[in-house]
């Protein structure tokens, strides 16, 4: 198996087909939806709130609620009475449950629900989406995170609609080194690794740096990238603004951190600060651009045509040997 990771993966052009790269459509169908993007904002408080979920949905782009200090089925009610997709975030314990109890119960239900927790190859995990898909059968469940094919094959069989791929490559993630555990340096590998496996879509969550590394999450496998340090440090951003040497930074912080969880136990993940770069919708145009010219360079006209491109690793043994699987 070769072990490499986005920053020394580069993917190979193939004959451009298009007159124009604004020709290359950069959405995708996700579950029931289609969006305009095959990107996701990190559910975590420090990425988004309700005010940037509800303009991401109303906008055409996927969205995932966090679900730290926050009563989901009023963010699920106020959603359904703008007309709006339904997005959230579940962990796996009995409040848990009665959360889906109570919009089940309302008749509010929802688009989509992520069980989010750090280690998602898990019985407990098996439980939850047995939960859901009894109570929400038509929830589209997402279910993670996991890092390898055996994960992928168990959460697909155990009802998941989509799994995501990732354990401890996040920026503010520090899992391998309080675990020694995790996909941290080597996420795409990992995710060329379990797609290679999966028969249902793959959200790749975890070590994007660069917009160009959402193309090559596409190449490997994934449907939907999941993004945090890329879209944390908008204005927009709900985390706390920081003045430093007269540059303003925006609070960036994992959810398995001490500053999320309000005390120090169990801790994976840190704070960090990101100079505040702009406003979100600008980003996400520049996202799409740049998609746009990648799917061009790919030879193609739609997203699923990177996956058509060879590769070459940079550097090490397999310095300048093209791959084409």
């Amino acid at each position: 198996m070769d072990i490499f990771d986005y920053d020394n993966v580069l993917l190979l052009p193939r004959r451009c087909r298009v007159e124009s790269r604004s020709e290359c459509d950069t959405s995708v169908q996700f579950g029931p939806h289609r969006f305009k993007l095959p990107v996701v904002p990190a559910n975590m408080k420090t990425v988004l709130d309700e005010g940037i979920a509800a303009w991401m949905a109303r906008e055409g782009y996927f969205y995932v609620m966090h679900r730290f200090d926050l009563d989901n089925v009023a963010f699920a009610r106020s959603m359904r009475e703008q007309g709006l997709i339904v997005s959230i975030s579940s962990g796996v314990k009995e409040a848990d449950r009665a959360v889906i109890d109570r919009l089940a119960a309302e008749g509010l239900g929802a688009d989509y629900i992520t069980i989010d927790i750090a280690h998602g190859h898990a019985d407990s995990v098996q439980r939850m989406i047995g939960y859901i898909k009894q109570r929400l059968p038509q929830a589209f469940v997402i279910a993670g995170n996991v890092g390898t094919p055996e994960a992928v094959i168990d959460l697909e069989n155990w009802g998941a609609d989509a799994t995501k791929v990732g354990i401890g490559p996040g920026k503010v993630c520090i899992t391998r080194l309080k675990t020694g555990f995790g996909t941290g340096g080597w996420q795409l590998s990992a995710l060329k690794w379990c797609a290679r496996v999966a028969t249902k879509p793959i959200i790749a969550d975890g070590g994007i740096r660069h917009h160009g590394d959402i193309a090559k999450s596409v190449r490997f496998g994934a449907a939907m990238v999941m993004v945090g340090s890329l879209f944390a440090g908008h204005e927009e951003s709900p985390g706390r603004t920081v003045e430093v040497d007269g540059q303003l930074y925006k609070e960036y912080y994992g959810s398995a951190s001490d500053f999320n969880k309000g005390e120090y136990k169990h801790v994976e993940g840190k704070r960090i600060l990101e100079p505040v770069k702009g406003k979100l919708a600008d980003t996400l145009r520049e996202m799409r651009e740049d998609l746009q010219s990648s799917i061009s360079y790919a030879g193609g006209r739609e997203l699923r045509d990177l996956r058509k491109v060879n590769y070459v690793i940079l550097g090490g043994e397999n310095a300048g040997e093209h791959l084409l699987m």
